[in-house]
């Protein structure tokens, strides 16, 4: 067959007929064969499922910003305090991927789906307190983290929303990181495809009151995210329990297993601190920011929306290495688990450079494809080729970090994030854009500096 390749069988497959294979949901054994082959069965839909993620964030940014710089700047303040959320829900994800991929590499599916029993319950469990919060405290937080007069008193219900909804934000995370530890990565992507689908539809009919809808603003952004990506939880619980994939949860799977979910807890406990490090920079980042008025906020709001939607995609990619490095070792195979880490880095290489390169070319005309405002306009364009200068680096950073995820030891990566965010980046953006008078450039270069040693360091180690 011209163009094709041979597996470790003898099988001939072509390129085309893999990426069908991946998109339509097989299931193959992921521990033996070609590595290159698994790498693709499983970054595809990966890639397609954070692509639909990261396109969504463009167009979300896109029709609030015709409401004008302070409804962007209040997207921008809300999604600070999200990055907490999303920190909590990527740490309990990555504990659910490493067990499961576990159990999936040892054949036993029995306990791979307790295993996702005890990461839905951990979800459920941690998403309350975060809804009473948010539905009591959204305008105390919008005044703590630097928002201006018109967004504390017209943006909360925005933060408010969004915040009393975080339980299907969680549970989306978790329950597409059980499906992709499981192999089952095309679940995951027509699961976000449907979740996104229906936000990109809503969004703009709630934002600016389109046909029978009314007109809420910026918090119709946050009711149609939030309705979207409830209907795609209700879509993944209907999967998990449907019994046709690698994960079947029963009735008689319902239960608190002590045992199973003190195993998840050890892994997600430092894989949620790991998160909460990295992400929770960016809220001090944001303060540092939003000291430069709501232009600036606006600008790295957008501009990074924009890093968003490259970096989503190679993050399906860094997510597919971690499955296969999880299912390797639990077959034994530590070399194959290796050998799936560096394609695939080299894969997401290739990938990030050149969306790197057209970003750093064209940024002057992606910023005012948003808006005309020539402030925010300014701000962007720095912020976009300041960060994706570093793009070539983020793509083994990635990769790399989520490795040492799949493995199961997420301490490595915690310490990582911890030199690289809080010892290195928060002090120097403070350092940049204040002592040395940069300004919200200062934020933006330390963005850059910070991810580049986060791929170093784990390079090194």
């Amino acid at each position: 067959m011209t163009g094709a390749k041979k597996n470790a069988a003898g099988q001939n497959f072509s390129l085309w007929e893999s990426i069908k294979e991946s998109v339509g949901g097989s299931q193959p054994d992921l521990t033996e064969g070609s590595i290159r082959r698994a790498i693709l069965l499983l970054a595809v839909p990966m890639i397609l499922e954070m692509s639909m993620e990261s396109i969504f964030a463009v167009v979300d940014v896109f029709f609030v910003s015709k409401l004008g710089a302070e409804a962007v700047a209040t997207v921008g303040l809300t999604e600070s305090l999200l990055t907490l959320i999303y920190a909590l829900s990527m740490g309990l994800g990555i504990g659910a991927t490493a067990v499961i991929a576990r159990r999936i590499g040892e054949k036993d599916s029995e306990r791979a789906a307790q295993a996702a029993v005890q990461a839905v319950l951990l979800g459920l469990a941690a998403s309350l307190p975060i809804a009473w919060v948010g539905l009591f405290k959204a305008k105390e937080l919008l005044i703590l983290i630097g928002g201006s007069p018109w967004v504390i008193d017209h943006g909360f219900l925005y933060a408010q929303v969004m915040l009393v909804g975080n339980g299907a934000i969680t549970l989306l995370f978790i329950i597409n990181a059980i499906f992709r530890g499981a192999g089952d990565a095309a679940i995951s992507m027509r699961t976000l495809w449907l979740a996104n689908s229906i936000n990109i539809i809503l969004g703009p009919c709630l934002i600016f009151g389109l046909g029978p809808f009314p007109k809420l603003g910026v918090t119709g952004a946050a009711v149609g995210t939030t309705i979207g990506r409830s209907i795609g939880v209700v879509y993944q619980l209907y999967r998990l329990t449907r019994g046709d994939g690698r994960i079947a949860v029963r009735p008689d799977h319902l239960i608190w297993d002590g045992k199973t979910l003190w195993a998840m807890l050890k892994l997600s406990g430092s894989a949620v601190l790991q998160m909460l490090v990295g992400m929770s920079s960016w809220i001090g980042l944001v303060k540092i920011i939003s000291a430069f008025g709501s232009a600036a906020i606006a600008g790295y709001t957008i501009a990074f929306r924009l890093v968003m939607f490259a970096l989503l995609p190679s993050w399906g990619m860094a997510n597919a290495a971690a499955t296969l490095v999880g299912q390797s070792l639990g077959a034994g195979k530590p070399d194959r688990a290796e050998q799936s880490v560096w394609i695939a880095g080299f894969c997401n290489l290739i990938f990030l450079g050149v969306v790197g390169t057209f970003f750093f070319i064209f940024a002057p005309q992606l910023m005012r494809a948003f808006t005309s405002d020539q402030a925010v306009v300014g701000h962007g364009i720095h912020c976009l080729r300041i960060v994706c200068s570093g793009f070539a680096f983020y793509a083994y950073g990635m990769v790399l970090t989520q490795a040492f995820n799949g493995a199961g030891d997420t301490t490595t990566p915690t310490l990582i994030n911890l030199l690289c965010f809080w010892i290195l980046e928060l002090p120097l953006a403070y350092f940049l854009s204040g002592w040395m008078g940069w300004g919200a450039t200062g934020a933006f270069v330390s963005i850059a500096i910070a991810f580049s040693m986060v791929a170093m360091v784990s390079a090194l180690l």
